[in-house]
């Protein structure tokens, strides 16, 4: 049986573009954190001071239309009237040096690049929440260019192209479309006064000082940023690196739904405050949506989500000299049915990850 999507509010009005005047301008990396959708989600929906929080993330969080063309409209897979699941595309993109460099990265301006791109997959039946990893340097065809890097989708025509990448690749229509900036990112791990993962090798993170110890660490600011941006101090690199950052991830949703959070409402309403103008959501996605979503997922723990990285065929080189990442073709038709006929949970149990 289906699960209608939850109703959705009009949003506050607001700009489509995304540097406002009143932002700084500022040198913005950005990375992805967490299941977005979750996160945030389950804060808006703790039940807790529900309407100051729904105003504040609505007035200071950002929203676009994707713009696709019919023609792209057109190429887009077509979702089962009946499935009632969900796929979510989190996105972490390196910024130029002005307030218009979100709003390039989504509309297809040159020269952006994804830092990190995961695929969250919510069952129909809301009783898991499966974030798959993908690697930046796997060899893919993107629509209209060729075949390129994954990452060099974000460059070559923005977010929207990354999604028709992906949906080409997996065959599967993607529902909606999250991303945090570098700052949010910082202001999320402080606003829960550090975020405590257990470290499995110890590094030095490259060109800093920032050592981190093996053992349970607590991340804040800059260091949690490279804690989970560093991948040149790993020998295998990106595979590390996406590790960390779902590691990461699964500790500050848990710290943010722990009963610590959610019933201290000034550190809640200080969490949506200060992250929400670093958060960029598809037009569709508002926060009654989430809301609702967030209620619907109320019995998930988040020490227990499903997170992998989409497996791939090894290393190569290119023609044209870039180091590359081969897609593993198999994987991918398992993960694209699995997608399709919400069988996520099957997929990992035939296929356990090797991380």
């Amino acid at each position: 049986m289906k699960l209608e999507e939850p109703a959705r509010e009009t949003f506050a009005s607001r700009s489509a573009q995304f540097g406002t005047a009143r932002r700084k301008k500022r040198r913005v990396r950005a990375i992805v954190l967490s299941v977005l959708a979750v996160v945030l989600v389950a804060l808006l929906a703790a039940g807790y001071y529900l309407f100051n929080l729904q105003h504040a993330f609505n007035s200071k969080s950002n929203t676009v239309d994707l713009n696709f063309t019919q023609e792209q409209e057109n190429a887009r897979p077509v979702k089962d009237p009946d499935d009632g699941s969900m796929n979510i595309l989190l996105v972490g993109v390196d910024h130029a040096d002005d307030d218009s460099a979100q709003s390039a990265a989504l509309d297809g301006a040159v020269s952006q690049r994804s830092d990190s791109m995961m695929l969250v997959h919510i069952p129909e039946d809301r009783s898991q929440i499966y974030v798959m990893s993908t690697v930046r340097d796997m060899y893919v065809d993107i629509p209209g260019h060729g075949k390129n890097k994954l990452n060099a989708a974000v460059s070559l025509g923005g977010v929207p192209l990354l999604m028709q990448t992906l949906e080409g690749m997996l065959d599967t229509k993607i529902d909606h479309v999250a991303m945090i900036d570098f700052d949010g990112f910082k202001e999320l791990s402080t606003a829960l006064g550090g975020v405590t993962v257990k470290n499995d090798i110890p590094f030095t993170a490259h060109d800093t000082d920032y050592f981190y110890p093996k053992g349970e660490i607590t991340l804040e600011g800059d260091r949690a940023l490279r804690f989970v941006r560093e991948r040149k101090s790993f020998t295998n690199g990106d595979y590390q690196r996406v590790a960390n950052q779902r590691k990461f991830i699964a500790a500050t949703a848990s710290q943010l739904l722990s009963k610590d959070t959610l019933t201290n409402p000034v550190k809640l309403y200080d969490i949506v405050d200060k992250v929400s103008p670093y958060l960029t959501f598809d037009s569709n996605f508002d926060a009654a949506t989430m809301v609702g979503l967030g209620m619907q997922l109320k019995n998930v723990d988040p020490e227990h989500m499903e997170m992998f990285t989409m497996p791939t065929a090894g290393s190569s080189t290119s023609p044209d000299g870039q180091s590359i990442e081969l897609p593993n073709e198999a994987a991918i038709a398992q993960i694209s049915e699995a997608l399709k006929t919400d069988t996520m949970a099957q997929y990992l149990k035939d296929n356990p990850p090797q991380e």
